[in-house]
């Protein structure tokens, strides 16, 4: 069974599972009618290590970025262990052009609830906090409502379903500091610390929250579980692409005439989601640039976009990554010298500080990319760019720096002429002449 959609008719015909069409899933009572916490019933009945083998047979790969395979990952938390395991729910949701996880806060928070206790309970956790940015005030109400909600109706708190399993879910407020979607800066913010990433090993999973063993998934990965319990991890698996199959929420914005998060299989082309779901771009002009992941992926060319699908691997072999999944397009009159600057001020603006590389390298960037934003940057500013960026990436205790750094690369690689043009056009140069 190959869900992926390849025409018009096929992509209206796709069951959106992770947000139905159905609004109301949000009312405790609605999503029970609808089979509403079946799959943790269902997930009660089986082992732990059965369901954590379930979602390793999946091949459920994570839905914030890294693209881990959620089921090793949930296998690395130790077993038969006297102190408290945590699992921590990542839905800080900071990365500009990124805007999914707060659709299931919206429409379908029961599901990332029910995910939430199923995962519990496989990796014999008691205690699930779930990570929002403070900026998302509507939703965090949303949600807290339906965690309220569930606890009244006996599926959150002590002895779930009439079980000997039993789980506490909280929520948790962030400030506002993107460096705290990074996993282990998370930590922190929950402990009460300043959100600095840890360096590693150890891993979260040996020591984690006040020093026990933690699991972090994203909010779009737990909210798959009970989809994948549900229906089994053959189903599921045949789904979209062989090596990062499942329903995945892509973001599209910038220039295209429709915006908004679309429910889809993995693998479907990139211009088809572009000009079938968003509806393409306005006054049908040209793409001159795509970020397909979110600011931090690297930036691809408007036309080399042909047979570039929005799955890991393809992204992957196109010099890019799926990330989270949160495409912005750029058309034709687009200044890019702009939209690089505005990147690297948000990345210089939101390094923590820690790491020198980062800290340092991101302030030159921005300072350079002024320059040329200004028409006062030398031609030599072209490879002291790339030499900064060279230079932050792989150098710092977390991604951030890799985060500030591949869009800077990848824009100098794709678009050097647009730099060139500023130099040979730079108040500078007419000054020298």
């Amino acid at each position: 069974m190959n869900l992926r959609p390849s025409d018009t008719e096929q992509l209206n015909a796709w069951k959106r599972v992770i947000i139905p069409d159905d609004r109301d899933l949000y009312k405790i009572d609605h999503y029970l009618a609808h089979g509403g916490y079946k799959a943790l019933k269902k997930a009660l009945e089986m082992k732990p290590e059965e369901v954590i083998d379930e979602v390793k047979r999946s091949n459920l790969r994570g839905r914030g970025g890294a693209c881990f395979p959620t089921g090793l990952k949930w296998s690395f938390m130790p077993k038969n262990f006297d102190k408290p395991k945590y699992l921590c729910v990542n839905g800080d949701e900071s990365e500009p052009g990124t805007f999914k996880d707060r659709q299931i806060f919206e429409y379908n928070p029961h599901l990332l609830i029910e995910g939430t206790l199923i995962a519990c309970y496989a990796m014999g956790i008691t205690t699930a906090y779930i990570y929002i940015r403070g900026e998302y005030g509507k939703w965090i109400k949303m949600l807290q409502k339906a965690i309220d909600d569930a606890y009244a109706n006996g599926l959150v708190g002590e002895k779930i379903l009439g079980t000997e399993f039993s789980t506490q879910v909280y929520i948790h407020r962030g400030a506002g500091a993107y460096i705290c979607g990074e996993e282990s800066s998370l930590m922190n913010s929950i402990e009460g610390e300043r959100g600095y990433p840890r360096v590693k090993p150890p891993f979260p999973a040996q020591v984690g929250l006040w020093g026990c063993p933690t699991t972090i998934n994203n909010v779009e990965t737990i909210s798959n579980i009970p989809v994948i319990i549900s229906y089994g991890w053959e189903w599921y698996s045949k789904i979209g692409t062989a090596k990062h199959p499942g329903p995945i929420l892509v973001g599209v914005s910038g220039h295209v005439n429709n915006p908004g998060v679309f429910e889809m299989p993995t693998g479907e082309p990139l211009l088809e989601i572009i000009y079938k779901r968003a509806g393409g771009v306005p006054g049908d002009k040209g793409i001159k640039a795509v970020i397909p992941g979110g600011s931090s992926t690297m930036i691809l060319r408007g036309d080399q976009l042909e047979g570039i699908r929005m799955d890991a691997e393809s992204l992957k072999t196109a010099g890019s990554s799926v990330g989270t999944a949160g495409i912005i397009v750029m058309d034709e009159d687009t200044d890019l010298i702009q939209v690089i600057t505005r990147i690297a001020e948000f990345y210089y603006r939101e390094s923590c500080g820690q790491c020198t590389p980062c800290r340092e390298g991101t302030d030159w960037m921005f300072k350079i990319l002024k320059r040329f934003q200004r028409y006062e940057a030398k031609k030599e500013d072209i490879d002291l760019l790339l030499d900064v960026a060279n230079n932050i990436e792989g150098n710092t205790i977390c991604a951030l720096g890799d985060a500030a750094a591949w869009p800077v690369q990848s824009m100098i690689r794709n678009f050097r002429d647009e730099f060139e043009q500023r130099v040979q056009t730079s108040r500078f140069q007419e000054i020298v002449l």
